[in-house]
C-alpha cells in the first residue's frame, strides 16, 4: 500500500484507521473522504475530499487524482439507522460499495471493506460461529453484508480486484460516539458511567454479543492488507472478535474501577431483536491460521483504558 484512498473517514472506523495509516504511510499517501466536512484531525492532518460514495464518477476522479492504489471503502449506514431506512441502507451500502469496486478494478486497486455478524442470522449457530455456515440475516444490513461479502468474491474471481474483508464484531472506541449501531450500547455504557454513574441499556440483560476494541480493529484492517495474499483462503469475511458478554458483565467490570455505578434496562425491541439474530460468540480461527489475527485487549484491559482515555477527553474525575 503506498496511495490509499478512505471512504467513510470521518465515522467510527475511519478516522482511528486514518490516523494510524498516516503515521504508518504518511499523511500525503493517505486521502481521506467523507460525504461530510469538518475541522477535525483527519480533515486537518493530510488530504481531504467531500465525497459522496454514490456518484461513482466523482469517486473515480478522486482516484485518479491522487493515483491511489488501495481503497478502503468503509461508508454505510449501520444496523439500527438501515433497519429505521431500510431502501436508503440498500442504496447507500450496495450502490457505494459497486461503485468502489469498480474503481478498485478500473485502477487496479487493492479493496478492503468490512463485514460484520450482521452477516448471521437466527438460523446460523450461536456459539463458536463458524467461519463458513449457514448466513440467512433477517435485517437490511445484514442482507447488505451478505451481499457485500459475495460481491467482493465475485470481484475477486471474475476481475481478479484484490479483495479483502472482515466480519467485525461490535466495535467499541472513545474516539467517535457511537452511530446507529445495535451494539453502541457498548460505548455508550463509558460515556455515562463517567458522566453520571449509571446507565439505562437498551439491550436487555443476558444477550451476549462479540465485541472488540477499536485498536485491535484497526490492527487487525492493516494486518490483513499486508497479508501475502497466497495464504488467504477466506478473504472477504474473515471472523474476528477480542470477547463476548452481556451488559452485566460490563457494568460488573466498570464497577472496579467506579464501585457505585448502576445499570439498568429500557428495552428496544427493534435493536434486542436485530441482537437476539446475532451469534453469542464467533470463532476466529480462520483469521489466525491464515494471517496471524490475534486481539490484544480483553474486557478488563479494554474498560480500563477506555475509562482513562474518556476521563481525558470529557475532563471528568473518575475514582
Amino acid at each position: 500500500m503506498k496511495k490509499i484512498l478512505v471512504t467513510g473517514a470521518l465515522g467510527q472506523i475511519g478516522s482511528e484507521l486514518v490516523t494510524e495509516l498516516r503515521k504508518r504511510y504518511g499523511a500525503n499517501n493517505v486521502v481521506a473522504t467523507d460525504i461530510r466536512k469538518n475541522e477535525s484531525q483527519i480533515v486537518q492532518s493530510g488530504p481531504f475530499e467531500i465525497l459522496d460514495v454514490t456518484n461513482a464518477t466523482a469517486m473515480n476522479n478522486i482516484a485518479k487524482k491522487y493515483e491511489v492504489d488501495t481503497i478502503m471503502h468503509l461508508a454505510a449506514l449501520l444496523s439500527a439507522t438501515a433497519e429505521a431506512n431500510p431502501l436508503l441502507a440498500w442504496n447507500l451500502n450496495m450502490g457505494g460499495l459497486v461503485n468502489a469496486l469498480e474503481v478498485a478494478r478500473e485502477h487496479n486497486c487493492k479493496f478492503f471493506t468490512p463485514s460484520s455478524i450482521g452477516a448471521f442470522g437466527p438460523d446460523t449457530p450461536k456459539d463458536n460461529t463458524p467461519q463458513d455456515t449457514i448466513q440467512r440475516p433477517t435485517t437490511m444490513y445484514g442482507v447488505n453484508k451478505v451481499s457485500g461479502e459475495l460481491l467482493c468474491d465475485y470481484y475477486f474471481h471474475k476481475f481478479r480486484v484484490d479483495t479483502r474483508g472482515l466480519r467485525f464484531p461490535g466495535l467499541i472506541s472513545y474516539v467517535t460516539p457511537p452511530g446507529g449501531g445495535t451494539t453502541d450500547y457498548a460505548v455508550e455504557i463509558y460515556y455515562e458511567a463517567i458522566k453520571n454513574g449509571k446507565y439505562t441499556s437498551y439491550i436487555g440483560a443476558g444477550t451476549y454479543m462479540d465485541m472488540m476494541y477499536m485498536p485491535d480493529a484497526i490492527n487487525a484492517i492493516i494486518e490483513l492488507m499486508e497479508a501475502d495474499p497466497s495464504k488467504l483462503k477466506h478473504r472477504n469475511s474473515f471472523n474476528v472478535t477480542a470477547m463476548s458478554f452481556e451488559p452485566e458483565q460490563i457494568a460488573a467490570s466498570i464497577r472496579k474501577h467506579i464501585p457505585d455505578f448502576k445499570l439498568d434496562y429500557d428495552v428496544d425491541p427493534v435493536r434486542q431483536a436485530i441482537a437476539n439474530s446475532w451469534p453469542n460468540s464467533i470463532d476466529p480461527t480462520a483469521a489466525a491460521e491464515e494471517w496471524g489475527f490475534k486481539a490484544e485487549y480483553d474486557l478488563d484491559k479494554m474498560t480500563e483504558d477506555m475509562l482513562m482515555k474518556l476521563k481525558d477527553k470529557l475532563s471528568v474525575k473518575v475514582s
